[in-house]
């Protein structure tokens, strides 16, 4: 297993119009904000599974927090069992029961967990684990926590892990945690400090203007959703089989080079291991689309150097961001939403004025969508 230092995982970024917090903690390794090898990012969130496994192996129900976490967290399940159980909180709406909470420093702060079934998962397992990337109050987790020890008191007799790469929790935090039965594990512990960011001269995204331009589209039925639960195995089969699909039409499409990999907000974890399979031929670069507005600064030690604001894929009306593209000789788009069309025009838009024209589609439907 590697160790990892704050060197490896943290770069500091200005928030936008953030006044409970300035700063943001962009992971290079975590592929959301910057590009990254696929084999990095989940080298770096295996790391995470293996420590959380030697301590909590008794665990079969994961907890990953949206957005920036989803696919740490489904890392640090697949670790644990193929028959674990995990589950990832959202934004998004669809039907069913649900608790919502609050995640009081974010942009977006409305969370919830989708709860049916919820009970019997956490009866059956003698751990429940939640994954978060960064730590740095714990006021989430004890949101969410408390929350669900009054919602479903078998919670109470459970042992419970707090999952992170990062750790900037005080002593008064873990007191807070440790008060509530909660035990934390990280790959990197940071002394709790503010970040001097305000130096950085920093300007908004830009807004790009729609292109409307047809595309290479292969699509793919999935029988889970993170979003409501899944078996981590059979998910990580389910995205090994969008891998190959997608393989085979950059093979039969005689693409080569240097290809980017992209997901879409929630939607972390099937674009990491597409493109993992395809750094078998090519080289490869993944990240995503994100709800976080961040500065962006020319400055060689500030991480945020270009980005483009963006209709999302989810909801139209709601502004997303994608930071620092580049040139690729193709890019691949996965995303699981269901009224893609305008946030699909503004991705192919930001793509198309880096240099980017071969742009393929993955198209995935869940069965309850379908």
């Amino acid at each position: 297993m590697k160790i990892f230092s704050s060197a490896d995982v943290l770069r500091v970024a200005r928030r936008l119009n953030n006044s409970k917090r300035k700063f943001l903690l962009v992971n290079p390794l975590q592929g959301k904000h910057l590009p990254v090898k696929p084999s990095d990012a989940l080298e770096m969130m295996n790391s995470l599974g293996e420590t959380v496994a030697e301590k909590f192996s008794s665990a079969r129900l994961v907890i990953g927090f949206a957005e920036t976490a989803t696919a740490i967290g489904a890392l640090v399940a697949k670790n644990l069992s193929d028959e674990c159980f995990y589950i990832q909180t959202t934004r998004e709406n669809f039907s069913g029961k649900f608790i919502e909470f609050l995640e009081e420093h974010s942009h977006a702060p409305e969370q919830k967990l989708f709860a049916e079934d919820l009970s019997a998962r956490i009866e059956a397992s003698p751990a429940i684990v939640f994954v978060d990337d960064e730590l740095s109050t714990g006021k989430t987790l004890l949101n969410i926590v408390r929350q669900l020890k009054k919602i479903f008191p078998a919670l109470e007799t459970k042992k419970i892990c707090a999952a992170s790469i990062i750790n900037r929790l005080t002593e008064e935090n873990l007191a807070a945690l440790s008060a509530e039965k909660i035990s934390c594990v990280s790959l990197v512990r940071l002394d709790k400090k503010n970040f001097d960011v305000e130096k950085f001269p920093v300007a908004e995204a830009e807004k790009i203007s729609p292109c409307k331009k047809n595309i290479s589209v292969c699509k793919k039925i999935f029988a889970g959703d993170p979003r409501s639960g899944v078996k981590i195995g059979e998910y990580f089969s389910e995205c090994a089989s969008l891998a190959n699909v997608v393989d085979d039409r950059l093979r039969r499409e005689k693409i080569s080079g240097k290809v980017l990999i992209l997901g879409t907000e929630e939607f972390m974890l099937p674009a990491l291991v597409v493109g993992e399979k395809l750094e078998e031929n090519f080289s490869v670069f993944t990240h995503s689309t994100t709800r976080s507005p961040i500065g962006i600064c020319g400055e060689e030690n500030y991480p945020i150097h270009s980005g483009f604001k963006l209709r999302s894929f989810y909801d139209a009306a709601r502004t997303t961001y994608i930071y620092n593209l580049k040139n690729y000789d193709a890019a691949i788009i996965v995303s699981d939403a269901e009224n893609f069309s305008a946030g699909l025009e503004d991705l192919i838009s930001a793509l198309n004025f880096h240099g980017v024209d071969k742009i393929f589609f993955a198209e995935v439907k869940n069965v309850r969508d379908v």
